[in-house]
């Protein structure tokens, strides 16, 4: 059995675990399988964000939100179907990856799992 296991994709934890054939972060909640993780074109695809639903996002693109936010602060979340527009890609904390700015919230970062492209 091996003893160490890959950290969260998702978040970076290092508190994994084995169940059946995935393996699952206890703090995010995320499932992948293992080899997701350890192919060899993940090496050559490493830097590359993608979507909720697979497709690759770069600068400029304009995202929909797939699901309500709740944001801190506001008494209203950013709800399901909102549009961004002009997307830049970062290297955000905690899995943010995605600056942009929404009307009637302003500047924020957004997590490439939680947006498809339009």
């Amino acid at each position: 059995m091996n003893e160490t296991l890959p950290p969260c994709p998702e978040c970076s934890s290092a508190y994994t675990y084995e169940m059946g054939a995935l393996l699952v972060c206890p703090e995010c909640g995320h499932e992948w399988t293992p080899t997701a993780t350890s192919d060899t074109g993940d090496a050559a695809e490493e830097g590359v964000i993608r979507d909720a639903v697979g497709n690759v996002l770069s600068d400029g693109d304009t995202v929909t939100v797939v699901k309500t936010l709740k944001v801190k602060g506001h008494p209203t979340g950013i709800k399901a179907g909102t549009k961004v527009r002009n997307i830049r890609l970062v290297s955000g904390v905690a899995g943010h990856d995605i600056d942009c700015k929404i009307e009637g919230f302003g500047a924020m970062q957004l997590k490439s799992s939680v947006v498809k492209k339009a």
